[in-house]
């Protein structure tokens, strides 16, 4: 039995899992369909496997090594992390005028029903793709986590794409798990009254972590 191999499985499955940006935009996109909800935890797993490509190739390093490089993705982090808070936030406000004697209804046309928004999927693709993507401090902790779990003496390639895989199939279990929870309790999430909380709580999330990264950007 692989020790090391065990208990990356652990620490993987636990920062996978971990609540943050990711998973408020997995939970956002839900509570508008099952299919945006879905489409938003694949993009989420497309960009780990950039972040792990990266890691493998060892391109990570260099954007950790050149500050302006790291700065940049950091910047771009942040503004689409605000971008998206914001939105949420304004969402939940404009919520407000929605009468709760409508709690029995979704708030939001499934994506896959006659009234569907066209482009939904994509966008919550998208969405989840780039969140995760232009998380800065992904590359850090791939470059500082998959080195731990490589035996010495070991090829490192193999086992770090051993690793990296790891990582992309859990979060393809983990995150469209959570759309679908979300999408199963549909009927109560999607009542006004809580469709705003989780609106105001995953804006405020989103925001607060776009502007700590600007903020680091400044301070830097």
């Amino acid at each position: 039995m692989d020790g090391q191999l065990i208990a990356f499985t652990g620490v993987a499955a636990g920062m996978v899992a971990m609540p943050g940006a990711d998973f408020a935009v997995v939970v956002r996109n839900a509570l508008d369909s099952r299919r945006a909800g879905v489409a938003a935890a694949v993009g989420v797993a497309g960009g780990l496997l950039v972040h792990t490509a990266l890691a493998v190739a060892g391109l990570a390093a260099v954007l950790v090594a050149v500050p302006a490089l790291f700065g940049a993705v950091q910047l771009l982090g942040g503004i689409y992390l605000l971008y998206l808070g914001v939105g949420a936030l304004v969402a939940a406000v404009r919520r407000r005028g929605t009468p709760d004697g409508a709690a029995t209804a979704p708030a939001v046309a499934p994506a896959d029903g006659p009234a569907a928004r066209p482009g939904t999927a994509g966008r919550s693709l998208r969405q989840g793709f780039l969140t995760n993507a232009l998380n800065p401090k992904a590359p850090v902790l791939f470059l500082s986590l998959l080195p731990q779990f490589v035996p010495a003496g070991e090829p490192a390639l193999p086992r770090t794409l051993l690793l990296a895989t790891m990582v992309v199939a859990m979060a393809l279990v983990w995150f469209p798990a959570v759309a679908l929870l979300v999408d199963h309790l549909g009927d109560w999430l999607r009542r006004p009254r809580v469709t705003r909380a989780l609106e105001a709580v995953t804006g405020a999330l989103l925001t607060t972590l776009g502007g700590i990264l600007l903020v680091e950007v400044v301070l830097a």
